[in-house]
């Protein structure tokens, strides 16, 4: 690898600096570090793809063996990624060309990784291209079902302790943390011609569109954001008994998700639910004190 190759992978990893909750923190197994990482870096790098974040200059385009001018075709581009994405499963080839896919290949092998929950995050962002409102709040969950719930799915794979009841309750944390993070970046999602309220709520609050432009929140915008809010709690909660099915340094990880997702809400809160003057975010403390508490609660 060149070092220019492993700058440009280091610069999508370093991303993970940035998110709600820890990714993959200091007190977690080297080995599971190093998996969570290269997960990190494969679901950074399709969103990057889906939402045209990609660097420029085109050199993912390079890697995935197109053309640098197809960088800005972003369905083109997770084609390609998706094909790349197959080489990482398949023994008798060359192995994939994409930096962030050859780092997630002995992932793959070592913790007997299944591709479905890596092509839902592909087909989120091919959605992503083709739908950009949802008229019910179930139209919305199915979305998640394909952006956020495989993440979880592949944490607890890694982790060796996947099962069922598991796999239900860490559903249910994953879709109410990707509402929070859709209620923090209400205005920088529409920015990109999205919407994530769905469109039945925004009528029944008697929020437009329009609406979501202001640079501050009206009155209509702030009730519908605590509502939605109440929603992703009610999620977080439903699955926080994942936190006390497991023990050691995994618990700590999983508490840290669901920690920060409620501190993500509190910020929201504090801010008086107004998502459009910039998005709130949670300080370290107060994401440290919702890490204990959820750790009181299911210890």
């Amino acid at each position: 690898m060149t070092a220019g190759t492993d700058a440009h992978e280091r610069a999508v990893l370093d991303k993970a600096a940035h998110e709600n909750f820890p990714v993959a923190p200091f007190f977690v197994p080297r080995a599971w570090r190093d998996d969570l990482m290269a997960v990190y870096g494969y679901a950074r790098l399709v969103d990057d793809i889906g939402d045209g974040d990609l660097a420029p200059g085109g050199r993912d385009a390079e890697l995935l063996g197109l053309d640098r001018s197809q960088s800005d075709d972003r369905l083109t581009m997770l084609d390609a990624f998706e094909a790349d994405l197959l080489r990482v499963f398949d023994a008798s080839g060359t192995g994939p060309r994409h930096p962030l896919l050859r780092r997630l290949r002995p992932t793959v092998r070592r913790c007997g990784l299944a591709p479905e929950p890596f092509l839902a995050l592909v087909e989120a962002n091919r959605q992503d291209q083709r739908v950009r409102r949802y008229g019910t709040y179930d139209d919305l969950l199915a979305y998640c079902e394909l952006s956020a719930n495989p993440v979880g799915r592949l944490v607890l794979g890694i982790t060796g302790t996947a099962s069922p009841e598991r796999i239900r309750r860490s559903d249910a944390v994953c879709t109410g943390l990707q509402i929070v993070e859709h209620l923090q970046d209400v205005a920088e999602d529409l920015g990109r011609d999205r919407v994530y309220l769905p469109a039945e709520d925004m009528a029944r609050f008697r929020v437009a569109e329009a609406d979501l432009a202001r640079p501050v929140s009206g009155a209509s915008l702030r009730a519908l954001v605590a509502y939605e809010g109440e929603r992703a709690g009610e999620l977080l909660n439903e699955g926080t008994p994942l936190v006390g099915s497991v023990h050691g340094r995994l618990k700590l990880l999983l508490a840290g998700f669901v920690g920060g997702g409620r501190a993500a809400l509190r910020a929201v809160a504090a801010a008086g639910h107004d998502v459009l003057a910039g998005p709130p975010k949670p300080t370290k403390l107060s994401l440290l004190r919702e890490v204990g508490a959820t750790l009181r609660r299911e210890g």
